[in-house]
């Protein structure tokens, strides 16, 4: 039986359907899942996030980028509640160097602890969607 995948973020519902894998950015590193997979929750990191649809080769992957968030993994379901979420298809490079330097000067203009974590937040993300959007460029 294949795994029931839904994508939502703040934004909205991303993606529905059906998988064989499922290979997500966990805070504890790339997680694997497949059908059957004990039931877990986990935080997210920024990365790509993808899934193998039923059917399909490991190279015809759905890619997606998430800036964090949870992951809730069940025997036949994986749900990803995303912080935000993107098809890796429709992210910009120019947008997202022009974020990421908007963020390194955040973080060098930042002068109490909690204004410097979240640049760095920012900068984490940023960085992790320029290396998604150079991964698909090759």
């Amino acid at each position: 039986m294949p795994l029931q995948v839904e994508i939502i973020s703040a934004e909205g519902h991303l993606y529905s359907g059906q998988a064989s894998m499922v290979v997500a950015p966990a805070v504890e590193g790339e997680i694997g899942i497949a059908p059957q997979h004990a039931p877990l929750l986990t935080v997210m990191e920024p990365g790509e996030l993808r899934v193998t649809e039923v059917g399909k080769a490991k190279g015809e992957e759905k890619i997606f980028f998430v800036g964090g968030g949870v992951l809730e993994v069940q025997p036949h379901a994986v749900t990803v509640l995303a912080d935000n979420a993107d098809r890796a298809g429709d992210l910009d490079e120019q947008a997202v160097r022009k974020a990421m330097e908007d963020a390194e000067a955040k973080l060098a203009n930042q002068n109490s602890d909690m204004e410097v974590a979240k640049a760095k937040a920012e900068l984490m993300e940023a960085a992790a969607r320029l290396r998604l959007v150079q991964k698909l460029r090759k």
